[in-house]
C-alpha cells in the first residue's frame, strides 16, 4: 500500500486507496481478495502480494496500458 501511496503522491494521474476488507465484504468480493495486499488498477488488472517498486511499476503500467488499449510509457523524470 505504500508504494501506491507513493505513486499517488508523486502523480496527480494517480489515486490510491487502502481499503481494510475485514469492514467490507462486499468490496473484499467484488475484487476477489483472498490475499492482502491486493491492487487493483482500474478495475480491470490487479497485484496480488507486496513487490519491490521496480516490479510493482512495471505491472501498475502493464494494468493501465491494458485499460488503455496500448502500451503504457513509463513515466519521464
Amino acid at each position: 500500500m505504500r508504494l501506491a501511496y507513493q505513486f499517488a503522491m508523486e502523480n496527480d494521474l494517480i489515486r490510491a486507496d487502502g481499503i481494510e476488507v475485514s469492514e467490507f465484504p462486499d468490496v473484499a468480493g467484488k475484487y476477489r481478495v483472498y490475499a492482502v495486499p491486493k491492487t487493483v488498477i482500474n478495475e480491470s488488472a490487479s497485484i496480488e502480494g507486496g513487490l519491490p517498486e521496480e516490479f510493482f511499476l512495471e505491472e501498475v503500467l502493464k494494468g493501465v496500458g491494458s485499460t488503455q488499449g496500448g502500451d503504457a510509457a513509463a513515466p519521464s523524470s
